[in-house]
C-alpha cells in the first residue's frame, strides 16, 4: 500500500482530465492556506492538520500547505480534499519550491498540485521553470505557478503550468506592494492566460475575496486572515491603541 511519503502511483487519467476535474472542484470556491512560520506557537504539524480539518469542514475546497511533513499529514487526514503543496526553502531569491528536487518531494508527500515560484529569477539548481513543470507532470501531479506579473503568468502557461496565481505580487524586486489584494493583477492574469487564475495575497475580508472573483479569479486563497491568530490579534491591538 502506498504511504503518504511514497511517490504516487501512475495516474490512470490524463493530465488534462485531472486538471479539468480540479478546475471544476475549485471554481468560485475558497482555498485555505494552513501555514505557520518557524518560531510561531502554531508551528506544529498536528496543529496544521487541525486547522485544515476545520477549514474543510466549513467549506474550504482545497488546502495550501508548506513542507512535506504537513502535506503528507493533511493529505492523510482529508482524503478527497485537494492539497496544493509547496516547500519554502532558502533565505532569499526563489524560495517557493525552488528546485526540481523540492517539487518532486512535494509530489511524493501526496500533493495533487505543486505550487512553485515561476518568476523570471534564476533558480538555485540552475533549472528552468519548464523543467520543473515537466518533472512534476511526469510524477503525476499538476503545477500552480506563483507569479508577480501578468507576463510571468503567460510565460508560465507557455511552460506548461496548469494554474496561475499572483501570489508573489509585492514580494519580489520591481513588484510594488499594494495595501490590499492586487486585484489589477488578477484581472490582467485572467485576460492573459487560458488557465484558472487563483487570487492570493493580502485578502483580508470576505468582500475582498468576492471582489477577486468579480475581477476574474477562478478561486481564492486566504491564509493569514483565517489561520494566523497572532496577526489578527496584532491588528485588533493596534486599532485599540489609536
Amino acid at each position: 500500500m502506498t504511504t503518504p511519503h511514497e511517490p504516487a502511483a501512475p495516474a490512470t487519467t490524463s493530465r488534462a482530465e485531472r486538471a479539468a476535474r480540479l478546475a471544476g472542484a475549485l471554481r468560485g470556491r475558497l482555498i485555505v492556506s494552513c501555514q505557520a512560520p518557524p518560531g510561531s506557537p502554531l508551528r506544529d504539524t498536528g496543529t496544521m492538520v487541525r486547522m485544515a480539518r476545520a477549514a474543510a469542514a466549513e467549506g474550504a475546497a482545497a488546502i495550501r500547505a508548506n513542507g512535506t511533513d504537513d502535506i503528507a499529514a493533511i493529505v492523510a487526514a482529508l482524503p478527497g480534499v485537494p492539497v496544493i503543496g509547496l516547500w519554502k526553502d532558502g533565505d532569499g531569491g526563489v524560495r517557493l519550491t525552488p528546485t526540481v528536487r523540492h517539487a518532486l518531494a512535494v509530489v511524493a508527500a501526496g500533493a495533487a498540485v505543486v505550487a512553485a515560484d515561476a518568476t523570471d529569477r534564476p533558480r538555485p539548481d540552475g533549472s528552468s521553470f519548464a523543467e520543473l513543470v515537466a518533472a512534476v507532470h511526469a510524477a503525476g501531479a499538476l503545477v500552480l505557478a506563483d507569479v508577480a506579473t501578468a507576463a510571468e503568468g503567460a510565460a508560465a502557461v507557455a511552460d506548461g503550468a496548469d494554474l496561475v496565481a499572483g501570489t508573489l505580487s509585492g514580494y519580489v524586486p520591481g513588484s510594488p506592494r499594494t495595501e490590499g489584494p492586487d486585484l489589477d493583477l488578477v484581472a490582467a492574469l485572467a485576460a492573459a492566460v487560458d488557465r484558472p487564475v487563483i487570487a492570493e495575497g493580502r485578502i483580508r475580508t470576505p468582500d475582498e475575496a468576492a471582489a477577486a472573483l468579480a475581477r476574474g479569479a477562478h478561486a481564492v486563497v486566504v491564509g493569514t486572515a483565517i489561520t494566523a491568530p497572532g496577526a489578527l490579534t496584532a491588528r485588533f491591538a493596534a486599532a485599540l491603541r489609536h
